[in-house]
């Protein structure tokens, strides 16, 4: 299966093919790389013939690829393939007497063979553990389309600056069931409106984990599957409404493929970013916001800021959901006017973010569902929860903080509507978001499940939840939820009292 390399657009050769995470340009630069080194070891009357052959192609289409645009990956290839075509090309020149010119000793080219080869398999080795992301394709009846939009709330002050004018501006990404588009219409950019954006916002988060940016430079020209600003569809129905939050130093992209699946299959899904908390938020003037949060070291102080944190965003989710509301009524003009369904709501957060959603609800019951993903509780646990909650987690091992499981368990727990735990066997931390698309496949970073099957898993046991409680009928949503759920892991079912 081909797939249109994210970032470029000549044609079928800077394509990327699923499974190699390379383009069929890069391809042929590696077998051409092979071919040059391969050659030297070939029976005379072959040796000229394919030498030829793959050093022009070689030259040829690493002239091409630098045009394309050459990946941090391909480098240690085309180093093997200039280390080894002088070894390939000099013997073929003659002297008066028909023998080669100048030929290396077999123990001499033997080494040096080895060592240019080793040097080729770096490069898809290299592509391999960090590929440009291929989102899955939304397995729903409708077309994703996304766009951004930001709002300032003047009844909040900004508390990570000293001005006492500055108003809480968040930073929404909408994305919503459209209309299809044509053929070969280009998908938006991964992680911001522009490219430009993109890799302000995947340096950001390089940096927060303490990655080289160039590691990762194939994320900033990813696309997605949606489109920007695609109509929005035509059918006239309303859409349940689904709020996100991001972990701590995470944006509002970093679950775009669990975001667009929902909305193939009929949410609307508003993911915010949370300016000083947030990895990188580019505002609509072209300002870029970094974080400011950092843990103390300690860890009471740091459940302290985090408490506050989460507050900060919870308030962020309320805020949201009132323009949304305002939105759908038409108080701020929109395409998606009349189509949002806001007396069905899910909130929902991976990590600090699935904490900020379970605070926005015990504080604001215009939430009717809460989904956690892998998302520590801070902050108070009273009053207790109204709506059913649905918590994804990883397995829970001795490394795990000893705090989470008891305070996951209380929040679940005191809840006076029935909540699930759903641990997913393979996962890791980052399972629950967009890193195993483009991260390394560790275990201990992104889990087990693969680049496929961990974006799949998720989205789909978010969606059996939220149809059941959003969508089905009240009575129904307990024998639904406790049939369907273990498909995608251990179940524990919290019922009131």
């Amino acid at each position: 299966m081909w797939r249109r390399r994210p970032g470029a657009d000549d044609g079928r050769v800077t394509e990327i093919i699923t499974g190699l995470s390379m383009s069929l340009l890069e391809t042929v630069v590696l077998l051409g790389a092979i071919t040059l080194v391969v050659a030297r070891w070939l029976p005379p009357a072959a040796r000229p013939r394919v030498t030829i052959a793959a050093g022009a192609v070689e030259v040829l289409s690493a002239i091409l690829l630098a045009v394309a645009g050459v990946r941090w990956q391909m480098l240690p290839v085309l180093a093997g393939a200039a280390f080894a075509l002088p070894f390939a090309v000099l013997p073929l020149r003659r002297r008066p007497t028909g023998r080669p010119a100048w030929r290396a000793r077999w123990w001499l080219a033997l080494p040096g063979s080895l060592a240019c080869a080793g040097l080729i398999a770096t490069g898809p080795a290299a592509a391999w553990a960090f590929p440009v992301p291929v989102f899955p394709e939304p397995s729903g009846d409708f077309a994703v389309g996304t766009r951004v939009v930001q709002w300032t709330d003047p009844l909040r002050p900004e508390t990570f600056t000293a001005d006492p004018d500055d108003r809480r501006t968040v930073v929404v990404q909408l994305w919503y069931p459209a209309q299809r588009s044509p053929s070969g219409t280009r998908r938006a950019q991964y992680l911001g409106r522009t490219e430009q954006e993109a890799r302000t916002v995947s340096d950001a988060l390089a940096q927060g984990v303490g990655l080289p940016g160039f590691l990762v430079d194939g994320v900033p020209h990813a696309r997605s599957r949606s489109v920007f600003d695609a109509p929005v569809d035509g059918g006239g129905g309303r859409f349940p409404v689904v709020l996100f939050s991001p972990g701590s130093g995470g944006v509002r992209t970093q679950n775009t493929a669990w975001a667009e699946e929902l909305a193939s299959h009929g949410y609307v899904v508003a993911a915010l970013d949370h300016p000083y908390d947030s990895a990188a938020v580019v505002l609509a003037d072209g300002r870029t916001i970094t974080t400011e949060t950092a843990s103390s070291g300690d860890p009471d102080e740091d459940e302290k800021l985090a408490a506050g944190w989460t507050a900060i965003r919870a308030a962020d989710l309320g805020f949201v959901l009132t323009q949304l509301d305002g939105l759908d009524r038409g108080a701020i003009a929109d395409p998606l006017n009349g189509r949002l369904d806001t007396g069905r709501v899910a909130v929902a957060g991976h990590s600090m973010g699935g904490a900020a959603a379970l605070q926005a609800a015990r504080q604001d019951r215009r939430f009717d569902a809460v989904v956690d993903l892998d998302g520590f509780p801070h902050g108070p646990t009273t009053p207790s929860l109204v709506q059913p909650v649905l918590a994804l987690t990883q397995a829970i091992t001795p490394a795990t903080d000893a705090r989470y499981l008891p305070r996951l368990t209380e929040a679940l727990g005191s809840s006076t509507a029935t909540s699930y735990r759903l641990t997913v066997p393979g996962a890791a931390h980052l399972t629950f978001m967009d890193g195993p698309l483009y991260l390394p496949p560790v275990p201990s970073i992104v889990g087990t499940l693969g680049r496929v099957e961990s974006p799949r898993v998720v989205a789909a046991a978010t969606r059996a939840f939220l149809d059941a409680v959003l969508r089905g009928a009240p009575g129904d949503q307990a024998r639904d939820l406790a049939a369907v759920l273990p498909a995608y892991g251990e179940l524990s079912v919290h019922r009131p009292g």
